[in-house]
């Protein structure tokens, strides 16, 4: 387990705003997010089945994380191909964007492309020094622990959220205390997905809120 959070190789940071809060914006939020969500499902091969009258209707997005294609390059090939983790790392900050618009963290309207005030980095692996080959096969399984912890916080983060929620209503403010925790949330999952599924290192996450 990785005991200095600072030094693994997937980092999360949002900077605080330095501003009052867009009441409107951030009224209608779950409204507002709505096309800019659709954008993500579309580019994260997202599949949404529902029924109507007994038709099944299906929308399916294409791409995603290249997780397992990884997997097998990674097993048997021993690399990591730098524009996998190019994809990889442009779809996870566009995630992390939204993520932070839908928690009301921030009020600018998430970019497609553009870093704005959510800082997502990962570093690229040396796929031969730095991943042993056969980690990929139990990596999911390991960070079960994870799921289960995180499972709580999630729940706790919506929580927090909707409380901010009437904050930000009443005084344009997020409570300083919640958006730390509803942002170390985030970073945590971060790390676990860059453990797990982006595939980036073997290094355990560590079991933290902090940066």
């Amino acid at each position: 387990m990785a005991d200095k959070p600072e030094n693994y190789p997937a980092t999360l940071s949002i900077d605080y705003p330095d501003r009052p809060l867009n009441r409107l914006t951030t009224f209608f939020r779950p409204f507002v997010v709505i096309p800019i969500a659709i954008v993500l499902s579309l580019v994260s091969g997202t599949v949404y089945q529902w029924t109507v009258d007994g038709v099944v209707y299906q929308w399916a997005g294409t791409g995603g994380v290249a997780t397992f294609a990884l997997l097998l390059m990674i097993l048997f090939r021993q690399k990591y191909p730098r524009w996998w983790f190019d994809w990889n790392l442009a779809l996870t900050r566009f995630g992390y964007r939204v993520s932070a618009y839908m928690g009301l963290l921030r009020d600018e309207y998430p970019s497609t492309d553009e870093e704005q005030a959510i800082h997502v980095n990962l570093e690229y692996p040396d796929a031969e020094k730095d991943i042993d080959r056969g980690m990929p096969l139990v990596k999911w399984f390991l960070a079960i622990p994870h799921y289960i912890v995180l499972a709580f916080l999630s729940v706790a983060a919506v929580v927090s959220v909707i409380v901010a929620w009437f904050a930000i209503l009443f005084t344009g403010k997020y409570p300083v205390g919640l958006f730390n925790f509803v942002t170390g949330v985030l970073r945590w999952s971060l790390r676990v997905s860059a453990y797990a599924f982006l595939l980036i290192t073997d290094e355990y996450p560590p079991f933290s809120l902090e940066v």
